[in-house]
């Protein structure tokens, strides 16, 4: 097998899991183990606290000893052996313990599969954008595979769709081993000091918390609230999926269209469309609703990232942005998206509609926020994208 198509491959599989991971889980963990919204939230968000710990420290620890197809291959295995022990428990306690050893192994994926492309763009000179697209891929594929299984075996149906999908990721693993992933990496220890002295970054990292933060709701009870408008599973995967292809065609036209525009203009833009999305939701609560603010995706998820990425290139020095990264995989997308999962839960319970409003409370600030880092960053910059 080519690297490329290796590669590929690797993306396809890991992130068809993740589709089914993200949107489904909290789902199942309701309609499979009788759980309460908040209950379910609960294990969800203490997952996410695994989860941002394991890839924030544990991951760089073991890639620095262990090569990355070795890896790979114990991460799969670990991680479908953990997904089990869900079938046989029933009490809180003991899936909140199975969620925890899940989540502080499974998610590492991302991260190791990302590493990867980096190692393997610079060592074998594969190109990203072709493997990456396959993620994009298998993440739609997923969402189609189970709106259209849990029509016919219910919920019940998900746990099984995920280990069939880690299997194919241990069996991809098991193939040849391009080269460049049989060698360990040695890593520049981290220094996270340096961004504290840049304020733009420290104020950015605040709207990337929130907004980034505030699609908890969406993530963990989107599919819930999609029945209770009554909408049948089968629905479920292509509205879902309308949110990603909406991503999609965002990220292949960003650099053109957005050439020259300043960040904080970005991210105000982005916490306007987030406050707009989620009041939408609590206020119209129908099918068509919900389909059109799904296009609302593109800006609240993808312009805030795309906006966050163009910040640390042009104010960050090379050696600072892995540390960047790592607080914006921490912080932007694992903690923040937790607190607001246990919120998010206890208003669902309250009514479905209250979840997404708490998330447009909650997002409200960075519309002021990204207006005052215009007026003290970017009057009168032209706002020209340039590498440090």
């Amino acid at each position: 097998m080519k690297n490329q198509s290796w590669l590929s491959l690797q993306f396809f599989a890991i992130f068809f899991t993740w589709g089914i991971f993200i949107p489904y889980w909290t789902a199942w963990l309701v309609e499979s183990k009788d759980f309460s919204i908040s209950a379910a939230s609960t294990v969800i968000a203490v997952g996410m606290i695994a989860r941002s710990f394991s890839s924030f420290f544990v991951f760089p620890k073991l890639s620095q000893t262990v090569s990355l197809g070795r890896l790979s291959r114990w991460l799969v295995l670990v991680s479908g052996v953990a997904l089990l022990m869900f079938l046989p428990m029933d009490s809180f306690g003991m899936v909140l313990g199975c969620m925890v050893l899940f989540s502080l192994v499974y998610p590492m994926l991302l991260p190791m599969v990302e590493s990867m492309a980096a190692v393997m763009m610079k060592e074998d000179g594969i190109d990203y954008g072709r493997s990456r697209s396959w993620g994009s891929i298998g993440y739609t594929t997923a969402l189609l595979a189970v709106g259209f299984l849990t029509s016919i075996f219910t919920e019940g149906a998900v746990i099984y769709l995920l280990f069939g999908g880690i299997v194919v990721i241990l069996l991809s693993s098991l193939a040849k081993l391009p080269q460049s992933m049989s060698g360990t990496r040695g890593q520049e220890k981290l220094s996270y000091r340096r961004l504290l002295k840049s304020r733009k970054f420290v104020w950015a990292m605040v709207i990337v918390v929130l907004i980034q933060g505030a699609h908890a709701s969406y993530y963990n009870y989107g599919v819930l609230y999609l029945k209770e408008l009554d909408v049948s599973a089968v629905y479920i995967g292509v509205i879902l999926n309308v949110a990603v292809l909406s991503e999609i065609l965002f990220f292949v036209f960003s650099d053109r269209m957005l050439k020259g525009k300043s960040i904080s203009v970005m991210f105000m833009i982005a916490a306007g469309a987030a406050v707009t999305r989620w009041t939408l939701l609590f206020l119209f609560p129908s099918t068509p609703v919900f389909i059109f603010t799904q296009l609302f995706h593109s800006l609240t998820f993808g312009l805030t990232h795309y906006a966050f990425m163009r910040l640390i290139y042009e104010e960050l020095e090379s050696k600072d942005i892995p540390a960047a990264q790592g607080v914006y995989t921490s912080l932007g997308m694992g903690l923040s998206t937790a607190v607001l999962t246990f919120i998010g839960g206890f208003l669902y319970d309250i009514s479905p509609g209250a979840a997404f409003m708490g998330m447009a409370v909650v997002v409200a600030p960075c519309v002021v926020l990204g207006g005052w880092m215009y007026w003290k960053y970017d009057r009168g910059v032209e706002g020209v994208f340039s590498y440090k």
